[in-house]
């Protein structure tokens, strides 16, 4: 009785946990830590609200401008970084991206959504290998699974399927 119901439970996390990879939306997630000592708070700071918002609108060039308005007052804030990664990426300007998503990862090691992103950035520059040491990574991280670890699993899985 008590397997089964632990069965059950187990059963459920897991579940629970692949509904929020659906529902999530990562970006600047994951940050293990705070932005340090920074002298504007990410979420104070009007020009990282922009830049999500902007994100949010799909207006790449413009989210970008505010990331790098934002990481310019806060160099410590590896949320900026990451989402300026991502406009970039999104733009198309692959080394731009890897460039701010490393800074991320520089400035915390275990940021999630930075790994989950420049692993996503490695499959569109068909590096495979890279991308899965960011999988790697984000197992490492995740200890019982995390979206990000979830998403790029799955890009990797579409990539090697070929439907990248």
């Amino acid at each position: 009785m008590k397997i089964k119901g632990l069965a059950i439970i187990l059963y459920a996390m897991a579940a629970t946990h692949l509904l929020t990879a659906e529902m999530v939306f990562a970006m600047g997630s994951g940050s293990s830590s705070s932005s340090g000592s920074s002298e504007v708070a990410k979420d104070q700071d009007p020009d990282f609200t922009m830049g999500k918002q902007e994100v949010a609108e799909k207006k790449w060039k413009m989210a970008i401008a505010s990331f790098e308005k934002a990481v310019a007052k806060n160099p410590e804030n590896a949320d900026a970084f990451n989402y300026l990664g991502y406009a970039n990426r999104q733009d198309g300007n692959y080394e731009a991206a890897f460039a701010a998503y490393n800074k991320a990862l520089s400035i915390d090691p275990n940021h999630k959504g930075a790994h989950e992103y420049i692993g996503e950035a490695y499959l569109k520059t068909d590096n495979l290998a890279k991308a899965e040491e960011h999988l790697k990574k984000l197992d490492e991280i995740c200890t019982f699974g995390c979206a990000e670890y979830t998403l790029l699993q799955r890009a990797i899985a579409k990539y090697r399927g070929g439907q990248s």
